[in-house]
């Protein structure tokens, strides 16, 4: 079925409580294993239709915040989904003192139980109003950077529609679209304080009610935490200023070079990597859809009717349009089997990115549609990431196709990304754990805190730059959504960029193995904890400090041996 097509319904609030309950009391009274898994396989089909419906609503008021019919469904749902919390925790609780727990963790596994003994220490209906206000905080977020209208050259763009001239090849043009970016964000910074400020009182109340220290526990719980801790990831961002901060540091001085720019940089020409513009992709958004079939029909069978399905179902949405949500990202609508990706094109690299990243995301959805239970269809964040990140690699055979005369710069250009991401994302994940370890710091003190750890994550940015006060002052951390919307995601990207850089070692040797190894990791869905994937793989784990010594060598030996003859 197209997406257009697919009807939405807003579900009855009380009759859904009734269901909920009385599939409960099934669980709880069955006689025989037989009868508790009915019950249970009853729950999973309730449930995907509830989430299908409440996924529905989410992403076409992504598509159109000014709509009022699906922003009066978004703020039914941000009101609704918390409540339905509390049905959804009897149901776990039932679940785990089940007399045939050894016979669903026979059949089913038993990360399911893991997993629901990890959600119950995130919840309490205590927390609801705090929940509902949380979601009221970050969809207004969400609404104020999709109302963005930026004066630029006698025209009106929205944040998105402005990034291609952030990577302008003419130095003056490229700064005065920094400059109107962050003109914008300044006039509506005081607004992005209050908001965060709110948030974070928010989440910590949340936590302190639950008797935690704080959010940061909490935070690690709802984010599903399940193989690694707090300290590991400490151990992670040191072996990241250890290895990666000077290959990451030795790219940006060479760029600095390229363009005959004193380092460190301003904002505004570390964005540009080349004298002669960034690599963009040649022809279309069609254009590049159908070299996004070309490039999954060659893949593999199984990628090929994939990609098939998402664009004669009308399952991505790339087009940047007034009102629409910033941003990607790939979701499910499980009564359909499907997955969805949401995207803003911007004839910019971020564009086929979105093909292979997202799609990624989607294909690795699609290779698990019918488990049961529906939350083995996606592993957890981290583990989700290394699908898109890992997949964005393996289209360099078809590079050529997105990029004609842009390939080689792109090659160099996707592989340097890579590596200068992994210490801002670890950056922002650090930024967040000094936020919630002091939630009442002052918007000053916050600024102030980002400002230090980019000295010591991203040195080669010029934090004196006049031009860009909203940056230079440390505010540039307003702009990150998940800091906002998804508190302590952002590590995710980073553990999981570090497992695609092993992949992008193995396609160097051998791509058909490589692949082996992506299917095997796929294929396991979300059924295992993020170390387990990757030990069943056949891959390393990202907290060994060997994974990333190792990955670091090899793409700086890459990037150092790249014949550059001709790309200024």
């Amino acid at each position: 079925m197209k997406f257009s097509e697919m009807p939405y319904q807003r579900p009855d609030p009380e009759a859904v409580k009734q269901q909920m309950t009385a599939l409960t009391q099934r669980l709880e009274h069955a006689a025989s294993y037989e009868e508790a898994r009915q019950a249970f396989l009853d729950q999973q089909a309730a449930s995907r239709s509830v989430e299908t419906q409440a996924t529905l609503a989410s992403v076409r008021h992504s598509i159109d915040t000014r709509d009022a019919f699906y922003d009066a469904e978004e703020k039914f749902w941000n009101t609704f989904g918390p409540e339905l919390e509390e049905y959804e925790q009897a149901w776990k609780a039932a679940m785990l003192a089940s007399p045939f727990r050894k016979d669903f963790t026979a059949e089913f596994g038993d990360l399911m139980f893991l997993n629901t003994e990890i959600a119950r220490k995130s919840f309490s209906p205590e927390i609801i109003p705090e929940m509902q206000q949380e979601n009221e905080l970050t969809q207004e977020y969400e609404k104020l950077l999709a109302s963005a209208q930026i004066p630029f050259e006698g025209k009106v763009y929205t944040l998105s529609q402005l990034q291609p001239m952030k990577t302008d090849l003419d130095d003056a043009r490229r700064l005065a679209a920094w400059k109107a970016d962050a003109q914008w964000s300044m006039e509506h910074a005081e607004e992005l304080d209050t908001l965060y400020d709110k948030l974070v009182h928010l989440r910590d109340t949340m936590g302190k009610k639950l008797g935690y220290e704080g959010y940061t526990t909490l935070g690690y719980y709802r984010m599903t935490r399940n193989c690694y801790t707090k300290e590991d990831v400490e151990k992670f961002r040191a072996a990241v200023q250890k290895y990666l901060v000077p290959v990451a540091d030795k790219i940006y001085r060479k760029q600095a070079e390229r363009l005959g720019k004193s380092y460190p940089l301003s904002f505004a020409d570390a964005a540009l990597e080349f004298r002669s513009g960034n690599p963009r992709p040649v022809g279309t958004p069609d254009d590049i859809l159908a070299q996004g079939m070309k490039f999954y029909g060659e893949l593999s069978p199984e990628t090929k009717e994939f990609f098939r399905t998402m664009l004669d179902n009308e399952l991505l949405d790339v087009l940047s349009t007034e009102g629409k949500r910033a941003g990607g990202y790939c979701t499910s609508l499980g009564d359909y089997e499907v997955p969805f990706i949401f995207a803003n094109f911007n004839g910019t690299q971020h564009d086929v990115e979105v093909v292979t990243h997202e799609a990624g995301h989607a294909f690795a959805s699609w290779v698990n549609r019918k488990r049961i239970p529906s939350s083995y269809i996606w592993p957890t964040m981290e583990a989700c990431e290394v699908h898109s990140m890992s997949m964005e690699f393996f289209a360099w055979p078809w590079a050529e196709g997105f990029f004609g005369p842009d390939t080689r710069k792109f090659l160099y250009s996707h592989l340097a990304g890579a590596l200068t991401f992994i210490p801002y994302g670890t950056m922002v994940d650090h930024f967040q754990h000094i936020v919630y370890e002091k939630p009442d710091m002052t918007p000053a003190e916050r600024n102030a805190a980002w400002k230090e750890l980019t000295a010591v994550y991203t040195p080669w940015l010029n934090m004196n730059d006049s031009d860009l006060p909203f940056y230079t002052e440390g505010r540039r951390w307003q702009r990150q959504t998940h800091i906002y919307v998804t508190p302590f995601y952002y590590i995710d990207y980073c553990l999981a960029q570090t497992v695609s850089l092993e992949f992008w070692a193995m396609i160097q040797k051998d791509p058909a193995d490589a692949w082996k190894h992506y299917m095997a990791y796929a294929e396991q869905g979300g059924s295992r904890t993020f170390t387990e994937l990757l030990r069943n793989a056949g891959l390393e784990s990202p907290f060994d400090e060997n994974c990333l010594r190792g990955v670091c060598a090899a793409a700086e030996k890459w990037l150092d041996d790249y014949d550059m003859t001709g790309i200024l």
